[in-house]
């Protein structure tokens, strides 16, 4: 145990200090971009990522919130457990996320997926739909990066090809965005009117 424990929070620590700078301030800046806007963010991912993006939803509606700031528009698509299953049950699991899409998306929102392999189908056909109604896309990704980093306007690429490494990177990403919007809106001199936030530095 205390070899594998080792030799996976070394792998941790190197795939962490392989993440770019210049990625995340994208990520930041698209996401900041929504917020000015009043658009949607729509995060979506299966298995440990749904997970990870019904916490980064949590994340940004709640913990990034700012007491007299207007909060995010956020929502996760992974939470509706019966809407899940029936989609899946009646058409296919390929539809769960791009059917829920086209009750909500609208022109300029951001679509965040997150996926290990970067293949995940229903994420896939998700960033297609976004992208034909203009929609802005991002992705969270591991492995080699697959269709959805091809497929998104921007992307943190976490290189690892152990699950365990690029979903808990992905948390980690999440919360440094999060808690840093937090900051960032606090330190802010924005009014009741909540005029538009600057650019990042």
């Amino acid at each position: 145990m205390k070899d594998f424990f080792h030799k996976y929070k070394q792998e941790l620590i190197e795939s962490i200090d392989k993440i770019s700078q210049k990625d995340m301030k994208q990520f930041f800046q698209i996401m900041l971009d929504s917020y000015n806007k009043n658009k949607k963010i729509i995060i979506i991912g299966n298995g440990g990522s749904a997970a990870t993006a019904s916490h980064f939803s949590c994340d940004l509606g709640k913990g990034a919130s700012v007491e007299g700031v207007r909060r995010f528009r956020v929502i996760s698509l992974t939470d509706n457990i019966p809407l899940i299953t029936a989609i899946s049950n009646d058409i296919s699991y390929d539809e769960v996320f791009k059917y829920q899409l086209e009750n909500i998306l609208e022109e300029d929102d951001l679509v965040i997926g997150i996926s290990a392999s970067g293949n995940s189908e229903n994420i896939v056909k998700a960033f297609e739909y976004a992208k034909s109604k203009s929609a802005k896309t991002f992705g969270l990704v591991g492995f080699s990066g697959g269709k959805v980093k091809d497929l998104s306007d921007g992307y943190i690429h976490v290189q690892s090809f152990n699950y365990g490494i690029v979903e808990d990177i992905h948390l980690i990403i999440e919360h440094v965005l999060t808690q840093y919007f937090k900051k960032y809106m606090g330190e802010m001199n924005i009014n009741k009117s909540n005029k538009t936030l600057g650019q990042e530095d």
